[in-house]
């Protein structure tokens, strides 16, 4: 269940982070930046806790998922905008 509820919970994030950013990049690119958001998430959040959060789906891992999906959209507007 780890890589799938990831890939889940990424969806889940990517929808909510463009929807927060008022990111016009199209569903597509949101659910993109929404995954590897979730994956960037989760490793934060396992390095400062040191516990896996692929476990599932849950409010926290939507949460974490939700931060590493606006980092990475930041990180995308400050890409394209160069």
């Amino acid at each position: 269940m780890g890589w799938l509820g990831t890939l889940i919970v990424g969806l889940i994030a990517g929808l909510l982070a463009s929807w927060i950013m008022k990111a016009k990049t199209g569903v597509f690119v949101d659910l993109l930046l929404g995954v590897a958001g979730a994956f960037i998430g989760g490793l934060i959040a396992q390095i400062f806790t040191g516990v896996p959060l692929s476990g599932g789906i849950n409010l926290w891992n939507i949460l974490v998922a939700l931060g590493g999906s606006i980092l990475v959209i930041l990180i995308y507007r400050l890409i394209k905008r160069k």
